[in-house]
């Protein structure tokens, strides 16, 4: 039972690291190209990059607490 319980949690982090990362460059992208039709700025190419490097910064958070909840229901079991 222990073994599920531990795909289930992998699964569940796998899935939300990869939402954590694709939504925000979904968002810049959106809100790239409504600038570039509704002002003619051309921004598009940038706010794909911001959302890549907070896409990056939400998994790198996501991934290292998620390790550091392990590491401490590890320890508690001992």
């Amino acid at each position: 039972m222990k073994y599920k319980h531990s795909v289930y949690r992998t699964f569940a982090l796998v899935t939300q690291l990869g939402i954590s990362m694709i939504v925000p460059v979904l968002i810049c992208a959106w809100f790239g190209s409504y600038l570039e039709e509704k002002f003619q700025i051309p921004v598009f190419i940038p706010l794909v990059i911001l959302g890549i490097l907070s896409g990056g910064r939400n998994v790198y958070h996501l991934a290292r607490h998620a390790n550091e909840d392990v590491e401490d229901h590890i320890d508690e079991e001992d």
